[in-house]
């Protein structure tokens, strides 16, 4: 999901989409949005499905690099292209079918905002689909520390980041304030990496990578059907 906004139509409003598009990809972020595409450069894949595409900065990186891409969302396309199709449905509801014929499925941001048991036949749907890889990721807010410093002759500056472990503490989520918000995170109670992986593990995947990203604190896995 590349949006904090995953219910607007920016189609009919050009200016309140260039408004979100600063918003949402700033420097903080678009290190996030990069590496869903650099996590694909060494896999043997052509066509990827993509899901949740937002307002469709990683679809265009993704064709720039050469892939057929398709993307899925309850939402007309918002980076309509002609060459690039796109499926408008519902995740939840839609026929594993309509996500068959893929090399790969890119999920990234998008999992939290279901209820975690919901998780499961999503996990499951993908791997009805069958295709060769899956790339997902979601928030992770277990311990984290990051910080980096740069310097030259003229001038400095660092960026300092700490997150303490959230391994106590329930995840809240308001279903009446943010319907389409996070109902879950990696990293709260009884949503550890490794309840996460155990899911995974069930629903038939197997882990062939696993990577963090900072300052977003997100966790990316590489699944394969096991």
């Amino acid at each position: 999901m590349s949006t904090e906004n995953p219910s607007k139509d920016y189609r009919d409003d050009p200016a309140a989409r260039r408004r979100e598009w600063f918003r949402y990809y700033s420097e903080k972020r678009i290190g996030h949005q990069w590496f869903q595409v650099h996590l694909l450069q060494d896999l043997d894949i052509s066509r990827v499905l993509e899901i949740g595409p937002g307002l469709g900065l990683v679809t265009a990186m993704l064709d720039n690099a050469g892939y057929d891409v398709t993307t899925l969302d309850f939402l007309p396309s918002q980076y309509d292209r002609p060459h690039i199709g796109h499926i408008e449905a519902d995740l939840a509801a839609v026929d594993a079918g309509r996500l068959a014929g893929f090399d790969a499925i890119l999920c990234c941001e998008t999992l939290e905002h279901f209820l975690w048991e919901e998780v499961d036949e999503l996990l499951d749907k993908f791997r009805t689909a069958k295709p060769a890889y899956l790339l997902f990721s979601v928030p992770y807010m277990g311990f984290q520390l990051d910080w980096r410093v740069y310097l030259n002759a003229s001038t400095w500056k660092q960026r300092f980041s700490l997150k303490t472990s959230r391994a106590g503490r329930d995840f809240r989520f308001d279903a009446a304030a943010d319907p389409l918000g996070h109902k879950w995170e990696a990293g709260y109670r009884g949503r550890s990496l490794k309840a996460l992986e155990d899911k995974v593990r069930r629903c038939g995947w197997r882990i062939a990578r696993r990577d963090f990203t900072s300052p977003t604190r997100s966790v990316f896995y590489l699944l394969q059907p096991a």
